[in-house]
């Protein structure tokens, strides 16, 4: 019996992360080349450089019309890709396979029927202590791009 109520208990515990995505989503008013210009900055400001940008909202409206999709995902979709030497090297020290966190990505993407929400997400990182430093710096970013 003890067995049975720790795994219910276990279960109901373990519920919330479950249903974790996985990404923090923040929501801003605006256009999306103005939230766009806001969250380059705001990266910018830290003295990050953008290592690329993928444009993945055209690349799956260009597929989908190959594949036989008509459904439209996103208005504008795109991924901004950089990294900190500073945090990057600790997180690596602290771990080496702490490689596949790098670099880190900030989505930025309107949705069809949403004018004037744009949306910035990031992945989650574990709060421990070589990945924390990650996850404030995205949250930084994305607060400060959202103000």
């Amino acid at each position: 019996m003890t067995r049975l109520i720790a795994l219910v208990l276990g279960l109901l515990l373990a519920l919330p992360a479950a249903a974790d995505d996985g990404a923090s989503v923040v929501q801003a008013k605006g256009n999306f080349a103005d939230v766009k210009d806001d969250l380059v900055t705001a990266i910018e400001q830290r003295g990050l450089v953008i290592n690329s940008t993928s444009h993945v909202g055209d690349m799956l409206e260009r597929t989908g019309r190959d594949l036989g999709k008509t459904k439209r995902i996103y208005d504008q979709a795109e991924v901004l890709k950089f990294c900190s030497a500073t945090v990057s090297r600790a997180m690596m020290e602290a771990d080496p396979r702490n490689l596949v966190y790098c670099p880190y990505t900030i989505a930025i993407y309107t949705l069809p029927g949403k004018p004037g929400v744009v949306y910035l997400a990031h992945r989650k990182y574990a709060r421990g202590a070589a990945l924390k430093p990650v996850a404030e710096l995205l949250d930084g970013i994305v607060a400060d791009a959202v103000k």
